[in-house]
């Protein structure tokens, strides 16, 4: 797509805990002028996570990081933190922890309101984080560079996206539509990665620098092509990974890669983003949790849908159903699960049947 090419002119260099920074990106790299929270110099003794949770940080103890290295390998939702990641998180919530919670509690109706959004776009909730990385949620956000608004978008590139840019309107300053702009950038690149940090990667500093790293590394794994990121793009994965523990109190599928995400939460962490779906279909498609051994063209024909709309709405659906985490999260247009539903346990036999008389697994 065309804005995939100019993600090039992103890249921000605000800083919570950091201040303004020199770009490191190509000359049309953006960064949010913001003044300097660093708190490295308080006195940090809890950090207070989901408002109720508490973890102890830099007390006086014998192992002073304990109760950080819990809360990153135990979380109640499964998802373990990088240990190549732990130490600058530590470090990150320390000293952001107490100015995060203020934007967390400020930012409440955006946050609900980026929620609607990217749930629309079928993406994770919690990449609106990147907005307070990005501009600590500041409509009034300027770069150097003239990238504006909560998403700081160059003028170029939210032009590409829908976004009005003249003299007299602006619409990167619009919560709502610059907002929508971010979610179909971010499911663009989505698409093209496969992988939230890489995402989050080129966001920053555009995926000809992500490629380049891939290149020179060999591996399409964050943690071992970091180091041939530019450093600017290194740590805005991983300022995005402190702010989402210290605003969630754990990780989640956008703090993982997608061997990790594979590996913690199941393929279904990496499949759903490959559905091929318009806002409107997503918003008027219903899911249900499915297990066993349906087959897809046993559905499609019970339902009346083509292969070629089933497999949009569920890609990799037998592929998934024929591996050991045999759990899918079968998504179809409301009615189609109406009819679904009435007639799961035959649909359910004629699936057996197909697969005991030698019927392909697609994709296997």
């Amino acid at each position: 797509m065309a804005c995939i090419f100019l993600i090039g002119c992103f890249s921000t260099t605000f800083a919570i805990g950091g201040g303004k920074k020199k770009s490191t990106s190509k000359p049309a790299a953006k960064q949010v002028s913001g003044k300097n929270n660093n708190t490295s110099s308080k006195k940090v003794t809890t950090v207070v996570l989901r408002d109720t949770i508490q973890s102890p940080a830099k007390a006086a103890t014998a192992e002073p990081k304990v109760g950080f290295k819990q809360l990153f390998v135990n979380a109640s939702n499964g998802v373990r933190l990088n240990p190549k990641a732990i130490s600058f998180v530590q470090d990150y919530m320390e000293n952001n922890t107490d100015d995060l919670l203020k934007i967390k509690e400020r930012g409440r109706p955006y946050f609900n309101m980026m929620d609607a959004v990217f749930s629309k776009y079928g993406l994770p909730t919690e990449l609106k984080y990147l907005a307070v990385i990005e501009s600590e949620l500041k409509t009034t956000a300027v770069s150097w560079a003239g990238a504006v608004g909560p998403w700081q978008f160059m003028p170029v590139t939210a032009r590409e996206l829908g976004l009005v840019v003249n003299r007299k309107l602006d619409e990167r300053r619009n919560y709502t539509k610059s907002t929508q702009a971010a979610a179909r950038y971010l499911k663009d690149l989505y698409e093209e990665f496969g992988d939230w940090l890489l995402v989050i990667a080129a966001y920053n500093g555009g995926p000809a620098k992500v490629y380049s790293a891939i290149r020179k590394s060999g591996s399409r794994n964050f943690w071992k092509l970091q180091n041939y990121l530019p450093a600017e793009s290194r740590k805005h994965v991983k300022k995005f990974i402190g702010t989402h523990y210290i605003m969630e109190g754990q990780g989640s599928v956008t703090t993982l890669t997608k061997a990790e995400a594979t590996e913690q939460i199941g393929v279904t962490a990496t499949y759903l983003l490959a559905r091929k779906l318009s806002p409107e279909e997503l918003n008027n498609a219903k899911s249900i949790t499915v297990s066993g051994k349906f087959y897809s063209v046993a559905i499609a024909n019970n339902v009346s849908m083509s292969m070629d709309d089933f497999n949009r709405y569920n890609p990799d659906f037998d592929k998934k159903m024929a591996s050991e985490d045999n759990t899918y999260e079968l998504k179809l247009p409301a009615d189609k699960m109406e009819q679904f539903t009435a007639n799961k346990y035959a649909i359910l036999n004629e699936s057996v049947q197909l697969l005991l008389n030698g019927a392909t697994v697609s994709g296997k």
